[in-house]
């Protein structure tokens, strides 16, 4: 792991393994790299970089310059920096915001695209994730709390209460087997995450409302798969297809028993899924059926 200065910024990056370049974009906004240690199962197949997203995790930068401007440009010159003419995006979460954005804006750059329980519209996780929760028999607390995370309400002391009170809604699982399932995330180096949470606070008041790529989906021409946890509450399988539905050629693949993080949930169906498809040896804009790719619905 090594601090880079990329443009006027000093981000926090970590290359792992050998082959063909992946960049993996981290969720939160206000997380980090550490949110994202299950890929590591792919070194050795591709070149992994990870990285803070600026004002994000262990990287700089003032939060005046949290746009998507910013961002997307970032990750182009840090892949220029690294030496690689073209890579594969891959995003989660908010990271898959900002792969979308990156697809958008340097498509020659972009091999291959990757969303993991992202979105392409914003009002996803901002009006209709606390509705779901309610109507799967979480408590109306913590449908409030949930407003309050994705709409910039939290009070930095009361942030990783709240993201406790979340985890249970974040999985498929629910009761004394999600405690373990925290507790290995913990011991497998999660307790490293650097949450930020004024980043997280004024993605939700500046950045992201009416944020939407939902109209330039069709825009995108790298390959892309999009995967989804059957039981995510923020992006569930309908906007997961709706997603793929907008993006030509798209694949997708949605994880059984498993919530908006199925790479940690299910890491062998997530890793081999993400592994065959970016190891394919296809044409641009051409995905072969190399797995039996499943309805969302």
């Amino acid at each position: 792991m090594a601090t880079m200065t990329i443009r006027d910024v000093q981000l926090n990056v970590e290359q792992v393994g050998s082959g063909p370049p992946l960049v993996l974009m981290h969720g939160g906004p206000g997380a980090d790299l550490w949110t994202l240690l299950p890929f590591r199962r792919l070194a050795d197949r591709f070149t992994l970089v990870f990285y803070d997203h600026r004002c994000n995790g262990r990287s700089g930068g003032e939060l005046a310059g949290f746009t998507w401007d910013n961002l997307t440009a970032d990750a182009d010159a840090l892949r220029e920096a690294l030496g690689f003419e073209r890579w594969s995006v891959l995003g989660h979460s908010f990271g898959g915001h900002v792969a979308l954005e990156y697809a958008l804006r340097y498509p020659e750059r972009t091999e291959r695209l990757v969303l993991v329980d992202s979105g392409g519209d914003v009002r996803w996780s901002r009006e209709r994730a606390a509705p779901r929760l309610e109507r799967r028999g979480f408590s109306p607390r913590l449908a409030r709390l949930t407003r309050r995370y994705f709409t910039g309400g939290l009070s930095a002391a009361g942030a990783a209460r709240t993201l406790m009170r979340l985890g249970e809604a974040y999985h498929h699982r629910r009761g004394l087997p999600l405690i373990w399932l925290l507790v290995r995330d913990m011991l497998r180096g999660e307790w490293r995450t650097n949450l930020r949470t004024e980043t997280l606070n004024y993605a939700g008041r500046v950045l992201m409302p009416g944020w939407t790529v939902m109209d330039r989906l069709g825009e995108i021409r790298a390959p892309t798969l999009v995967v989804g946890g059957r039981d995510d509450f923020i992006f569930p399988p309908e906007h997961q297809a709706a997603l793929a539905a907008g993006i030509p050629d798209a694949r997708l693949w949605i994880v059984e028993r498993a919530g908006h993080n199925p790479y940690a949930e299910r890491p062998e169906e997530t890793m081999a899924v993400v592994g065959t498809f970016l190891g394919a040896d296809v044409a641009p804009g051409a995905l072969p059926s190399l797995v039996p790719w499943r309805e969302a619905c």
